[in-house]
């Protein structure tokens, strides 16, 4: 799994979001100041900011563009080489995203023994998803790693909660500190808290209940103690001036005004809700459409989990259910999973997979919980699903960003199904940039690039088909494929009068005219 992201992470040029963070961990570390991106807690960006100190990049801290423009800048106009920098951004989520790997193989061991454990931990180094995401300088894979080892020790504290609830406290604090979806998951690590420290307590109710109400009181200081130290690590004074933050008001209003947490963190979570009242677009099995379907995620599961992880979490989770030794531990995988993806059903974005990718990780755990059935022909079935997972994952290898199953067509398909960061994040123009330069030498290139990425920067000549009429664009026409899944007005005409020649990365299409 390491050299797969790292290979992974040497070859793609950055995603979209990955400039913002990169650019504003570099202005922690200079200008130590919560100015950019917050709409995101700092603690993931704090991650990502050991890397960015190692590489030590130039910083122009009298630059006053927007987040955006604030990484390009960073990446492109300061001097800097983009692929290092990158590079080294992504590292320290690499590194935590092989240690939240050991954190399933012992959740699992725990539920089903080391068989268990070793078959859930396949399942979870193959995942195409957990690859793709764990090998890029974003958020979305430390927050599903830091909910996981919250559950896990909160699980573990119903033999020992004074050991694990406070440890699971600076889990879950490490979670809500790197991204605010993970609020949901707060009531539910509550709950769960105390259920283990009244399972494991003294017998006597009313006792029990003083100590279950103690032990989440516990989890909850820990991580509202985590998520200020966050921001007190980045500015030691808490200075926040917002600019343009959303009012926020009725129930929700009333919620974020009663959260725990420094100034900066509530606006944040302002402007998260307003980001969730802006139309945006979709793309699912072909259809552009504006606004938010409610099955979106599910269906995009579906296309993009591996067929065997798909079977084997099935069957673990029902074996979590039916088997009566697993029951206990039903409510801790299964429950902060179905909470979590409920609230991200009813989210406004509908961008991509990674926004549920805590399903195929706690999948894995649920998968591993097959061995502990004690049936030969039950765990020979889980490891054989495990070999499948690694076949159809090594088949993808080094396109993770783009993985579709079998049973949708594969990678080459993924384009035609979906969009955005489930297949084109913007990763693929340094390929472009090779692919020109070796098959295409000195022709007339014509670009629609989705992405953060400036293409000259990779030595890419190329001008905008749709600034020009239709009647002018002769030679190549490379298009990005989530631009051409969104393609209306004059690209649809372009795309629509031209042959398809070459492909780059199943993200990139090349076309002839």
């Amino acid at each position: 799994m390491a050299a797969v992201m790292v290979t992974t992470a040497v070859q793609q040029t950055p995603t979209i979001d990955e400039p913002v963070y990169v650019g504003t961990a570099a202005d922690y570390l200079h200008e130590h100041r919560l100015r950019y991106n917050p709409e995101h807690p700092p603690l993931g960006k704090l991650v990502i900011a050991v890397g960015v100190a190692v590489a030590d990049p130039h910083y122009d801290a009298a630059f006053t563009g927007d987040q955006g423009a604030l990484g390009r800048h960073l990446l492109y106009g300061s001097g800097n080489d983009p692929w290092r920098l990158m590079l080294w951004a992504r590292l320290p989520v690499i590194v935590l995203t092989l240690l939240f790997g050991l954190v399933v193989f012992a959740f699992a061991r725990d539920l089903a023994g080391p068989v268990g454990g070793l078959c859930a931990l396949g399942l979870y180094a193959f995942c195409p998803d957990v690859v793709a995401h764990g090998s890029l300088a974003t958020l979305d894979a430390p927050t599903t790693g830091f909910l996981l080892t919250a559950v896990w020790l909160v699980w573990r504290a119903r033999r020992s909660p004074r050991g694990f609830l406070p440890l699971a406290g600076a889990a879950l604090g490490a979670a809500l500190a790197t991204k605010m979806s993970a609020l949901p998951a707060v009531p539910v690590l509550l709950v769960l808290a105390g259920v283990s420290v009244w399972r494991g307590g003294a017998p006597g109710r009313r006792r029990a209940l003083r100590r279950a109400a103690a032990g989440a009181g516990v989890l909850a200081v820990v991580a509202v103690a985590v998520v200020w130290t966050s921001y007190l690590l980045v500015d030691p004074r808490l200075r926040w001036a917002p600019e343009q933050v959303p009012a926020v008001h009725g129930l929700r209003g009333l919620l974020v005004d009663l959260l725990p947490f420094p100034p900066a963190y509530r606006d944040g979570v302002r402007i998260q809700f307003g980001l969730e009242e802006l139309p945006w677009q979709g793309f699912l099995f072909g259809r552009l459409y504006t606004g938010s379907l409610w099955y979106y995620l599910p269906a995009a599961l579906l296309v993009k989990t591996p067929l065997g992880l798909l079977a084997a979490s099935g069957a673990g989770g029902v074996a979590l259910v039916a088997v009566r030794r697993l029951r206990a531990a039903a409510p801790y995988v299964l429950v902060p999973v179905g909470v979590l993806l409920a609230t991200a059903m009813l989210g406004a974005r509908d961008f991509g997979t990674r926004y549920a990718l805590f399903v195929p990780v706690f999948g894995a755990v649920a998968a591993g919980c097959l061995c502990a059935l004690r049936r030969r022909r039950v765990s020979a079935a889980a490891v054989a699903l495990s070999l499948t997972v690694a076949i159809s994952s090594l088949r993808a290898f080094p396109y993770y960003l783009p993985y579709a199953n079998e049973a949708f067509g594969g990678p080459a398909a993924t384009h035609r199904l979906l969009h955005d960061s489930n297949v084109d994040w913007g990763q693929d123009l340094g390929r472009l940039a090779d692919r020109l330069r070796t098959r295409y030498p000195g022709e007339r290139v014509w670009l629609v690039y989705k992405g953060s990425g400036v293409p000259s920067a990779y030595g890419i000549r190329a001008a905008d088909p749709r600034a020009v009429p239709v009647t002018r664009v002769h030679g190549l026409l490379v298009v990005s494929d989530s631009a051409a899944a969104k393609a209306r007005g004059r690209l649809a005409e372009l795309l629509a009068s031209s042959r398809q020649v070459d492909e780059v990365g199943h993200s990139i299409t090349l076309y002839r005219r």
